[in-house]
């Protein structure tokens, strides 16, 4: 079972099954729709999606014809996204509670990625809280 979580708390949901790959998208309107140089997202099965707290703190946005974003109106985290038409939908993996292991991953959208971030180049790390 997944679980995820807006960063408030207001907002809560579940999803049966596994996640079998990990899509980093660095199209324009996912930069700026979650404000970073891409957004993470897993497809589970429609079917086994459900909001579980707070659906009626769920606000909406058509970003394109046909694809309908979901975040919490309370504190604004992008939560899933959805094509009606697909028998998917999509997971914000920065809202997943749940631990994931490391599994396949692939960028789309590298041709209109932001121009300051190259994920083939490493950055030094620090411990959290040091920056």
């Amino acid at each position: 079972m997944l679980t995820g979580t807006c960063l408030c708390g207001s907002v809560a949901y579940e999803a049966e099954g596994t996640i079998d790959r990990i899509v980093h998208c660095h199209c324009p309107t996912c930069r700026k729709t979650h404000g970073t140089a891409f957004s993470s997202v897993a497809a589970v099965p429609r079917e086994t999606f459900r909001w579980t707290r707070g659906a009626e703190h769920l606000g909406a946005f058509e970003s394109s014809p046909g694809k309908v974003r979901h975040f919490c109106s309370k504190c604004g985290s992008h939560i899933m996204a959805e094509r009606a038409s697909q028998p998917v939908v999509l997971l914000r993996l920065g809202c997943l509670d749940t631990e994931i292991r490391r599994i396949p991953q692939l960028h789309i959208w590298r041709s209109q990625s932001a121009p300051w971030y190259d994920p083939k180049e490493s950055w030094p790390e620090l411990p959290a809280g040091t920056a």
